[in-house]
């Protein structure tokens, strides 16, 4: 069985779509640019550039006018990439829109995620904790609770043990705490509150009537009414549990299923997730799928939101991130590396049926996917792991180490990179040409390996590899030692032989992807 890369799209920093990323892999230049996401800081970070407006076009002609208008408001930015990456994954072989309808069942979309909606959940997580206080602060005030009063009429000596100490009996440095702890303490013990309670739940009670489908909308119309009404009389805030229900619509497998939506493709939909690896493992999935007959066409891919004070912090905190100032690249000073964000999309199709339906593939022969895990530690990379994938995929490529032209390495700029090129190089000839691009456009945590891929089959279709921006003068000497043969900041021809991408994940995830040159009458 063979299989193609017949579309592609891309959201990455400084890269709204698939023309731009090409258009700046030729360049040598970084892609990052300051965070400053806790007001001045010392991060750099790759932001993608991205306008959702740029699809409203696509959208419109195929959908009512205020489908572009939810999706604008509901989706957070990871499905909003990615839809847009799909999107633009139809440009190159445009009846493959219409052929993923047609296919029915036999087109999938399996596209994940590394870190979900992030800020979806964050905003809806302080505007809970924000109104949880208010909730407790109003029906912790003595008119609204008389149990309250009736506590703070008896003598002190009468006290309860169990009440939390009064905010102003405390030390100013512990005061937020014990306000939080009196107001949640006497909120549950309001009469009034239990009281509203009461009321609101013979109003969530009221059942639908009739015909379903209008006593439906008549039931939450009458609701709404009755809930307004009851807060008007009490003068309540707002209730904490009225959450944004964008919470649940963007859960980890939503880009896959707006795709599957705006697509019409009917087949299994998901997102496997695999931190870096995730792009490969959904390619692997693929694959299989095809060859088992499941399918003939899957859209498979990744993304990422924007660099968020949550990612950033935490990447920092575990001791992966650099944080002063300038780039960290890739085998050079080995500080850590940048978050970025963004999405990446191909459409991956058996070779046969799409050449006879006269589709062109693009960009080179995905041959084999190897995938391990390492059984050994959250972040730190073992030996053996990653060398499982590379042996396991040389092995279902039918290759052998010397067939090798070119080969990207994972390489976050941390000490791993030297592990790495280790573990190459205890399979890989000196010879083969490395390249290492997480300088150029940062560590998306799903997305990164495949804007990397689409690097490398970019390069095989420009003839080149693409510069990056390590110059041999920074290349550390430990690794210089171990391999010479790597991409600086100027292209070179694109080697004879095969192409290979390692990626290692988060929790010892690894997927290692094998490629070959089209044959030259199948040539792009």
């Amino acid at each position: 069985m063979r299989f193609g890369v017949f579309g592609w799209g891309i959201v990455a920093p400084k890269s709204p779509d698939i023309g731009a990323f090409t258009t700046n892999l030729a360049s040598s230049e970084t892609w990052l640019s300051p965070f400053n996401g806790f007001g001045p800081d010392n991060f750099l970070v790759g932001t993608p550039r991205f306008q959702f407006e740029d699809y409203r076009e696509w959208i419109d002609a195929r959908f009512a006018p205020r489908q572009f208008q939810t999706l604008k408001e509901k989706m957070d930015l990871p499905t909003l990439y990615a839809i847009g990456a799909f999107i633009q994954s139809l440009r190159q072989n445009p009846e493959i829109e219409s052929e993923l309808k047609a296919l029915g069942s036999q087109a999938h979309v399996y596209l994940g995620t590394g870190l979900g909606s992030l800020d979806t959940i964050y905003s809806a997580s302080v505007k809970l904790y924000e109104a949880q206080r208010r909730w407790d602060r109003f029906w912790s005030e003595p008119e609204r609770n008389s149990e309250l009063r009736a506590h703070l009429a008896r003598p002190s000596a009468d006290a309860d043990p169990d009440v939390p100490p009064h905010p102003g009996s405390v030390i100013a440095a512990e005061r937020d705490a014990a306000e939080q702890s009196w107001n949640r303490y006497w909120m549950e013990r309001s009469p009034e509150l239990q009281r509203y309670l009461a009321d609101l739940a013979r109003i969530d009670g009221l059942s639908i009537e009739g015909d379903i489908a209008a006593g439906k909308l008549n039931a939450i119309r009458e609701k709404e009414k009755r809930r307004a009404k009851l807060q008007e009389e009490w003068q309540t805030p707002e209730p904490p549990w009225r959450v944004s229900a964008n919470v649940i619509w963007n859960i980890h497998n939503t880009p896959a299923a707006q795709i599957s939506i705006l697509g019409k493709i009917k087949g299994l939909a998901f997102a496997p997730v695999a931190a870096c690896s995730t792009f490969g493992v959904a390619l692997k999935l693929a694959m299989r799928a095809i060859e088992h007959g499941d399918a003939k066409l899957v859209v498979v891919g990744a993304t990422d939101p924007p660099p968020h004070p949550l990612t950033v912090g935490s990447f920092y905190s575990a001791r992966v991130l650099s944080a002063d100032r300038t780039v960290s690249v890739p085998l050079t000073r080995l500080q850590g590396t940048h978050v970025a964000g963004g999405a990446v999309v191909w459409i991956l199709g058996d070779l046969e049926y799409c050449q006879a339906k006269g589709f062109r593939p693009l960009g080179m022969e995905p041959l084999s996917v190897g995938v391990s895990s390492d059984a050994h530690h959250i972040i730190t990379p073992s030996a053996e792991g990653p060398w499982t994938a590379m042996q396991q995929a040389l092995s279902e490529a039918g290759a052998t180490p010397d067939a090798m032209g070119t080969w990207d390495l994972h390489a976050t700029a941390t000490p791993g990179d030297y592990s790495e090129v280790v573990g190459f190089r205890s399979i890989f000839p000196g010879d083969v040409f490395v390249t290492a691009r997480k300088g150029t456009f940062g560590h998306g945590m799903s997305a990164g390996g495949g804007w990397e891929l689409t690097a490398q089959y970019l390069g095989y279709e420009a003839g080149q590899l693409f510069p990056t921006p390590l110059s041999a003068r920074e290349l550390n000497p430990s690794i210089a030692d171990l391999h010479d043969h790597i991409v600086y900041d100027t292209p070179c021809s694109f080697p004879s032989g095969l192409g290979g991408k390692l990626s290692m994940g988060i929790g010892g995830i690894n997927a290692c992807v094998i490629s070959r040159p089209w044959p030259v009458p199948s040539a792009p």
